[in-house]
């Protein structure tokens, strides 16, 4: 099947890629910023699924963007997101070297249930950043510890100005980061020691138009190097060549 085609990205698509962040962050901070918290709860979501999306391409380096815009993607998100995302990539990258086996630290809420999933979050936090200190090498190490010391600079000056917007942005982003052994390898992983790649897919349009196809996991275990946007047009070419694969591993 072909498929090295999908990693060129057009010029809108590396600008949509590279960009899907912004109008998030800046309505959730506006309407943050004049105290409308419930409404700016759904555009901080947002927010941080885009993110996600964002340094999962640069995880992979599927942004179509050089290695110092790239390395930026990752260290800005980084602060804005309150995790140093070296060390998630770290752990990342190892979760597709050792998927679910010995060694796959990220992977370790996919054998539990959905609530001790959601209840191990702060833990699979701490243990990501741990493993990579101990295991990585010294720019991993480098990386993890400038990101740490920003994002401590960032959260000790929005509380010391009491920027109610922000503090309001980093308490939800910590949440966020609480719930991401449960949303990015629980709901995506669960039940699949029998599966194809260990992975599942989404196929509902609606579903993945909420999630910026960040559940075509099945299709992105398979082919890790394929930028986001194009996983919907990789999903297709895989039901043509392995009929039913998808039948299997939908969730």
């Amino acid at each position: 099947m072909k498929w090295k085609d999908l990693r060129t990205l057009s010029t809108g698509e590396l600008l949509i890629e590279n960009n899907l962040t912004l109008p998030w962050f800046l309505f959730s901070m506006l309407l943050a910023y004049f105290e409308h918290y419930a409404l700016a709860l759904p555009f901080s979501a947002f927010f941080f699924l885009t993110g996600l999306r964002q340094v999962h391409n640069g995880f992979h380096r599927a942004l179509g963007t050089n290695r110092f815009l790239t390395w930026f993607t990752l260290y800005s998100n980084s602060v804005l997101m309150v995790v140093s995302l070296h060390a998630v990539k770290f752990n990342h990258l190892r979760h597709h070297r050792y998927t679910l086996a010995e060694g796959d630290y990220e992977g370790k809420s996919a054998g539990m249930s959905w609530y001790g999933a959601i209840l191990y979050g702060p833990v699979h936090m701490w243990l990501i950043h741990k493993v990579t200190l101990q295991q990585g090498d010294r720019k991993y190490r480098w990386n993890v510890l400038f990101e740490l010391a920003s994002i401590a600079v960032f959260i000790g000056g929005v509380f010391h100005l009491r920027l109610h917007f922000l503090i309001y942005h980093v308490a939800v982003m910590v949440l966020g980061e609480c719930l991401m052994a449960f949303f990015a390898v629980w709901t995506v992983h669960h039940d699949t020691q029998d599966a194809p790649a260990l992975a599942r897919t989404q196929r509902t349009g609606w579903k993945n138009l909420l999630t910026f196809s960040m559940f075509y996991h099945l299709e992105h275990h398979l082919f890790p190097a394929v930028p986001t946007i194009k996983l919907p047009e990789l999903a297709k070419r895989l039901d043509a060549a392995l009929p039913g694969l998808e039948k299997r591993a939908t969730f």
